[in-house]
């Protein structure tokens, strides 16, 4: 049960924040909106209040903003044409669909901001193993040391040891451990190993052989190394996410690891029970991953519309009517077949318990 309410939680307020981007800027430039929807098809529950509806449809997978004078062939009063969305000059358009996928990005950023002040797992640089055979070992290196500095500079959390030996590229780095209450310095030239990196690739990198003994701190922050911190975060998952959109149309990625609403379900309810960062940093990743995604160019998705409103404010003339009309066919074509592939990974890998 925990994981259907995690679910709802999380896509009913990601698709609330996006529809609401929307919503305020096509207020702020006059435009009038007679639809406010979490949800798609039939309407559950709704209200209205001025000249919009505020509804719950049946299906949850979106939502939309019904603008009016949405399309380009709306029959319009006199009356209606100056709050008409088509009516609008092209940037204040652009603006209006951007708003969506961009308040989905800003409220990633918000959301790992809010984590870093909250506080952060993070290892120390205690280590709990040493490979036998390899750099560390040969120097002399023991379990239960605490790495202090690399070549001059202090270290204490792991990530920041394991980066330093990473960009070392292989040159000798001087270790300095704390042992007890003796303080001891190594000069260790990593070796090259050979593994696969995030998307299955083979890479080449630098290793000493030692492997964190898993001693957890909390790190907090005060607002300001907060929103530094939260920024270079999100920052790393927008383009974490367009790498893999880019290596899945690579095929590097098999299309196997899409995941629909069955996958969205488990990892809500899995990073509900495992804490509140935890589910935080999850709606954060989802977040970032419907603002990209909204913003390829394809037709049908805020990017494609984007394209055509980006075409018409450069050349002066609107895309033709049977132009968009193909174009949004084709689109509508991809998204159901992702939907489809995305279920079917679902299925199989939840229901048929494969892969």
């Amino acid at each position: 049960m925990i994981y259907v309410i995690s679910a709802v939680v999380v896509l009913g307020l990601l698709i609330f924040v996006h529809e609401l981007g929307h919503f305020l800027f096509a207020k702020l430039f006059g435009v009038g909106v007679e639809k406010f929807s979490l949800g798609f098809g039939p309407k559950l529950v709704g209200k209205q209040f001025g000249e919009t509806e505020y509804l719950v449809s049946a299906f949850p997978l979106g939502g939309y903003v019904k603008m009016v004078g949405e399309s380009p062939d709306a029959e319009l009063s006199d009356e209606d044409l100056p709050r008409s969305f088509m009516g609008k000059h092209p940037l204040k358009r652009i603006v209006i669909v951007a708003a969506g996928p961009v308040f989905n990005l800003l409220f990633a950023l918000l959301l790992f901001i809010s984590i870093y002040m909250i506080g952060v797992p993070a290892a120390t640089t205690r280590i709990g193993e040493v490979v036998a055979g390899k750099p560390a070992a040969a120097a002399g290196v023991m379990v239960g040391d605490r790495v202090e500095a690399v070549n001059g500079r202090d270290v204490s959390r792991w990530d920041e040891f394991s980066s330093m030996v990473a960009d070392s590229k292989g040159a000798p780095l001087d270790i300095r451990v704390r042992r007890g209450g003796e303080t001891i310095l190594f000069r260790i030239t990593p070796e090259t190993r050979q593994g696969k990196n995030l998307f299955g690739e083979k890479i080449s990198y630098p290793a000493i052989g030692v492997i964190a003994a898993g001693e957890m701190v909390t790190d907090r922050f005060p607002p300001g190394q907060a929103i530094i911190r939260g920024g270079e975060q999100c920052w790393k998952v927008i383009n974490l996410t367009i790498v893999s959109i880019l290596k899945m149309l690579e095929r590097v990625v098999p299309l196997d690891t899409v995941g629909g609403p069955i996958m969205i379900a488990k990892m809500a309810g899995e990073q509900a029970t495992a804490g509140g960062v935890s589910f935080l940093a999850f709606m954060a990743l989802l977040s970032i991953n419907l603002g990209v995604l909204n913003l390829l160019p394809v037709p049908i998705l805020d990017g494609g519309h984007l394209f055509f409103f980006t075409w018409e404010l450069i050349f002066r003339k609107p895309v033709s009517m049977r132009v968009r009309e193909m174009a949004q066919q084709v689109g509508l074509v991809l998204l159901l077949s992702l939907m489809v592939l995305a279920f079917y990974n679902d299925i199989v890998r939840y229901i048929f318990k494969q892969g």
